[in-house]
């Protein structure tokens, strides 16, 4: 077993995850969390778990069967829309669990309570990491205090404290933005949009521009606006008046069904603004002794429905990375990151064509021929 300590920035998904992992193992470590408790604040919505990446990084865990316990039925299915409202594709859940859906909340609550009581600092924020040498690092945190670790992983996101020990790439943005929203006890209070949605994800998309919606539990519609829109436009709009910033939103789609618009103008929480930022696709680093990353903070991509996934999938693998070679942190890393680097540069393409399926010249049909080329109507 390492003697060495494994210090983590960023109770996600991802370094949750290698947490776990390495509980598994018998290896310690301790996970460092800018959030003050795990209920700070909300986080996020569905998640699609993929039968390539997310499910063996969840037995990797030894947490499958607590995942099963989550997966909420009928939520595979998906359907896609023109902006009329006419279905072009509707796939139903077939029931075989590839890619299940679950609430991210409750997929992070059980990794939390995977671990040993103390395993997660909360509030405990991030602010500068600096090399000691021999492979050791500092990092500070926002209330002056600090620690030490022979081994530190940057799980901290997109903009990541820790990367830039590793690397001078910084997200830039990718013209796309999402506004994200909601509507509450859908089947009651806003039937007709409850209807268009159907049971799982729904995509109502035209060139440019779309209206997404996942349902889920208790008829809630959680919908993300998605325009290719510059910087300047964004700066344009007030998004701390809510009701102004919803009109300015739902003035984007002229002529659209209003089943479709009502996702936008009716949504009763405050709209918030999501710009998406990306790192190069075949970001990559020399080797960094004592230092590595997972998840965004290594190859932030475009949402593709495989985010979260590879954020699990590389924890569980450093995890593993690490237990088969406890005396040797760095053939370790090595091992890790020579596989990290060609998945993540794959992803990251990937995740670029999935964008363009869904808001490029060709959009919606240009999504349908993606389902179709990619098995996804099945």
């Amino acid at each position: 077993m390492t003697t060495t300590s494994v210090t983590i920035i960023g109770a996600g998904l991802g370094g949750l995850t290698l947490a776990r992992v390495l509980h598994v193992h018998g290896i310690p470590a301790t996970v460092y969390e800018a959030e003050s408790s795990p209920t700070a604040r909300s986080q996020g919505g569905m998640l699609d778990i993929h039968e390539h990446n997310g499910q063996p990084a969840l037995r990797a865990a030894g947490l499958y069967e607590e995942f099963l316990g989550i997966i909420h039925e009928g939520a595979e299915a998906s359907r896609i829309l023109d902006q009329d409202g006419e279905v072009l594709l509707d796939v139903p859940d077939d029931g075989t669990g590839r890619r299940p859906e679950v609430p991210r909340g409750a997929l992070r609550q059980i990794l939390l309570d995977s671990l040993p009581a103390g395993t997660v600092r909360w509030g405990h924020k991030s602010t500068g990491v600096r090399a000691l040498g021999d492979g050791r690092h500092e990092v500070t945190f926002a209330d002056g205090t600090t620690t030490t670790t022979g081994l530190l992983v940057g799980a901290d996101g997109a903009w990541s404290r820790v990367r830039p020990l590793l690397s001078g790439a910084k997200p830039e943005y990718v013209g796309t933005v999402f506004v994200e929203t909601y509507l509450l006890d859908s089947d009651e209070r806003h039937p007709a949009s409850a209807r268009l949605v159907g049971d799982g994800a729904m995509f109502a998309l035209s060139p440019g521009k779309g209206i997404a919606v996942h349902r889920e539990p208790g008829g809630v519609l959680h919908t993300y606006v998605q325009l290719v829109r510059p910087k300047e436009w964004i700066a344009g709009i007030d998004f701390a008046d809510a009701g102004a910033a919803r009109s300015r939103v739902a003035a984007e789609f002229p002529g659209w069904n209003p089943a479709l618009t009502a996702l936008i103008t009716d949504g009763e929480t405050a709209p918030v603004l999501r710009p998406l930022h990306t790192l190069p696709a075949d970001h990559r680093w020399d080797r960094v002794p004592g230092a590595t990353l997972v998840g965004d903070a290594a190859h932030l991509m475009p949402p593709s429905g495989e985010g979260a996934n590879l954020a699990m999938y590389d924890g569980a693998e450093l995890g593993k990375a690490i237990a088969a070679h406890p005396d040797d942190l760095e053939a370790a890393l090595t091992a890790y990151e020579e596989a990290l680097f060609p998945r993540s540069a794959a992803e990251a393409i990937d995740a670029a064509h999935v964008l363009d399926a869904c808001l490029g010249d060709g959009a919606p049909h240009s999504l349908v021929s993606f389902f179709t080329d990619h098995d996804l109507t099945d």
